[in-house]
């Protein structure tokens, strides 16, 4: 009689910043070898070193004459079988850079119709995932919060998310003050804090399987 093998929790870590060595970077590479730590399978998209093209191309709109593009497919083989997203970026201007946004346009929401996500109907790569987001900024949480930023953030990007696609509940954490020549101490302690928020969501991602 053969053994029941459940394969372990699978994380899709997004990576979107244009410098190798970025406390962003830092961010990813920190998730992944916490969650790794517990046996979970891991994915890196580090989306400036594969050198991503987001712009939405006229062929790849939902409809009748929808052709999505190879690398699109390809991105889409890569993310099968995920349990957590997990999205990594600064905010730059308020927004995520636009490279991610290109990344949701065409690859998270590759031939989702309009009425799809109106209807919380879209079962593409996200439907019944968790979504995790690590953002940072140059600037201190204080200061954001006083501009309604962040809750802002939550609002038209992580919950639209999660709405739209159908996902479970999502997450967001954030750190300020990220600036040329931040203290290492600082530096380590924001690591630490984002390797306990990575056993935390293991743990979610294991009573979920």
């Amino acid at each position: 009689m053969s053994a029941d093998i459940t394969s372990p929790p699978r994380h899709v870590v997004i990576l979107c910043h244009p410098e190798k060595g970025s406390f962003n970077a830092s961010v990813a590479e920190a998730y992944c070898s916490a969650v790794s730590a517990l046996g979970h399978e891991t994915c890196v998209r580090d989306l400036y070193a594969m050198n991503f093209q987001p712009a939405l191309r006229a062929s790849e709109q939902p409809g009748a004459m929808f052709h999505p593009h190879p690398d699109v497919e390809e991105e889409i083989r890569l993310l099968h079988g995920a349990d957590v997203f997990v999205l990594v970026y600064p905010i730059w201007f308020g927004l995520p850079p636009a490279m991610l946004k290109g990344y949701v346009e065409r690859v998270f929401g590759r031939g989702v119709m309009p009425r799809d996500l109106q209807e919380r109907s879209a079962r593409g790569v996200l439907a019944g995932k968790r979504l995790v987001s690590f953002t940072s900024s140059g600037t201190s949480a204080v200061w954001l919060d006083e501009q309604g930023q962040i809750q802002s953030l939550r609002t038209i990007f992580d919950r639209y998310l999660e709405h739209a696609f159908g996902m479970a509940p999502s997450e967001h954490f954030h750190f300020g003050h990220i600036v040329e020549g931040l203290n290492t101490g600082f530096v380590e302690q924001d690591l630490t804090d984002v390797r306990d928020h990575a056993r935390a969501i293991a743990r979610k991602a294991e009573q979920a399987a």
